[in-house]
């Protein structure tokens, strides 16, 4: 293969990831109705997936019992703020909605936080609520149906599930440690996310 080639491929794919309109978007629509609209969206929203990702490592590494809590308590959560936000169908997300998340949650996660299950459910509820209700606005402000709050809390139990249980599964100190630095890179995301967004405020 083409070094070259390759190396050119990596950098524009990288380039379309960072590129706000499109990392940013926060609807998508497949084509496929709005359960399958809901399930893209998680999935290509990197404002939505990496705060469940660092929060559901955070689970796997506070044991099985973390995992579990959070596979049932986030989805529910989500889906509640998601409801309230179309019914109250407020306008596009605030700034700095996200980057806080990220930051916090990705701090925890390389600490490998031992977390009491009551603060664990307080995260997990939080971050459900605050994230469901801007999809829920943004479902609203589109015009959309509200089902597609289904696929996204449908997708959280699955994207949870094979987290959490990949990282309890874990036994090899090293692996434990790879799960610890991609909660730090998750935690300079969104120290980037947040310098990017105070640029554009205090301008």
């Amino acid at each position: 293969m083409n070094p070259i080639g390759r190396g050119t491929r990596i950098a524009s794919f990288v380039a379309m990831l960072l590129l706000p309109a499109i990392a940013r978007a926060h609807l998508t629509d497949t084509g496929l109705g709005p359960i399958y609209d809901g399930i893209a969206h998680l999935l290509l929203s990197f404002d939505d997936l990496l705060p469940v990702l660092a929060l559901a490592m955070l689970a796997g590494l506070n044991g099985a019992p973390a995992g579990r809590l959070l596979l049932f308590v986030l989805p529910v959560a989500w889906l509640a703020g998601g409801i309230a936000g179309a019914l109250a169908g407020s306008a596009a997300a605030p700034p700095m909605a996200a980057s806080p998340w990220l930051l916090a949650l990705g701090v925890l996660t390389a600490a490998s936080a031992n977390l009491r299950p009551a603060v664990f459910v307080g995260l997990a509820v939080a971050l459900g609520l605050v994230h469901g209700w801007l999809n829920g606005a943004a479902i609203a402000a589109a015009g959309r149906e509200t089902s597609g709050l289904i696929g996204i809390a449908g997708t959280l139990f699955v994207v949870v599930a094979l987290a959490s249980a990949g990282v309890v599964s874990l036994r090899k100190p090293w692996t434990r440690i790879v799960v610890r630095v991609a909660g730090s890179w998750i935690a300079a995301v969104g120290l980037l996310m947040l310098g990017w967004e105070l640029r554009g405020v205090l301008a």
